[in-house]
């Protein structure tokens, strides 16, 4: 896509306002200057070489307060949705020492899923096709395909049809 078309979808996905906040926050104030997408100026991401996106419209980090952290690696894939106060967390730390991190597997969020507002996706997990994880939820272990998950620990709440098709 070039460089005009790019600006065009932009444009029309954002708003030019929220075009030229982003533009003026990475750019100008260098605030999330490392990332290559729109990353709103109060949200960080780290480890954005380790992220992995299926395509240009899921955005971590573009909502609000968000926390990206990629150290284990982040695949996400197409039309996810990321509410403010995410956080993603792909590695923890060593109960031994502090400054090193465990290694475990990528967080893997696959295609369709909706992450709700302040809910906190911890190492390794595997969301499903179509996972909606409540507000406020703690995820500590993978999804099944269609369903909604909430609580701490999150499980599921309730079962959902296809992606697309009318329950």
């Amino acid at each position: 896509m070039g460089l005009i078309a790019n600006l065009k979808e932009n444009i029309r996905y954002f708003g030019w306002r929220r075009c030229v906040f982003y533009f003026a926050a990475q750019r100008i104030l260098r605030i999330n200057a490392h990332v290559p997408w729109k990353v709103h100026p109060t949200s960080q991401v780290k480890g954005v070489e380790r992220i992995v996106r299926k395509d240009m419209w899921t955005i971590p980090g573009a909502s609000p307060c968000c926390y990206i952290q990629a150290m284990n690696g982040i695949e996400f894939g197409k039309n996810v949705i990321i509410a403010p106060g995410v956080a993603i967390v792909s590695a923890n730390h060593d109960l031994n020492d502090f400054s090193k991190h465990e290694p475990a597997e990528p967080i893997r969020i696959d295609d369709n899923c909706w992450l709700g507002a302040n809910c906190v996706i911890l190492p390794g997990v595997h969301l499903s096709e179509h996972t909606i994880v409540a507000a406020g939820a703690v995820v500590v272990s993978d999804s099944p395909p269609n369903c909604v998950i909430g609580g701490v620990p999150a499980k599921v709440i309730k079962t959902l049809p296809n992606y697309g098709e009318k329950g």
